[in-house]
């Protein structure tokens, strides 16, 4: 459903709960009005979802093309169960919008998907500073809220889904 006619702050459904989850968050500095409003909803809605605020790890990088890497660094050097990228790319007269914006939802998926670890993408994509303001805190809710469920809800969907180890398991291992 288009934004326009949703607020990106009400999830809809129960979370599940993030009490045992270790989160990091990729945060842009480019935008630092935008992406801190970002981060102020993402923590919230891991905190209301029983997250401790020991297991929130945010990291920042120089801007949103960077989020990627800094999201495979937690993959990489951490023992976080998911990450969440914030970032806000506002369309300006170049065609650099196009290669940021691409460069980052390339990042990001095929991060996810090499590295098995849910990876929420919390990076607005605007035409304009309004648009920006708007979701991220503003009249359309919070895209940082929303970042927050969406890997809440996806490392409950890879704890459920993940076969368990058995002992006998253990051993072949050992």
């Amino acid at each position: 459903m288009a934004t326009i006619h949703k607020n990106l702050s009400e999830i809809g459904t129960e979370l599940p709960s993030a009490a045992d989850m270790r989160i990091g968050i990729v945060v842009s500095e480019w935008n630092e009005q935008i992406t801190g409003a970002l981060l102020e909803g993402a923590v919230r809605t891991l905190k209301n979802a029983g997250c401790d605020e020991q297991n929130i790890e945010v990291k920042r990088v120089p801007g949103t093309f960077e989020l990627s890497l800094g999201a495979q660094f937690f993959a990489e050097y951490t023992d976080v169960d998911g990450v969440i990228v914030l970032g806000c790319v506002i369309q300006g007269e170049t065609r650099h919008f196009d290669y940021v914006c691409q460069g980052v939802t390339q990042g990001v998926t095929q991060l996810m998907l090499s590295w098995n670890m849910p990876v929420a993408f919390g990076v607005l994509t605007t035409e304009n500073l309004q648009q920006a303001i708007d979701r991220a805190g503003g009249k359309y809710g919070n895209k940082g809220d929303e970042a927050a469920a969406a890997v809440i809800k996806m490392i409950a969907l890879q704890i459920e889904m993940e076969p368990e180890e058995t002992e006998a398991d253990r051993k072949k291992i050992n």
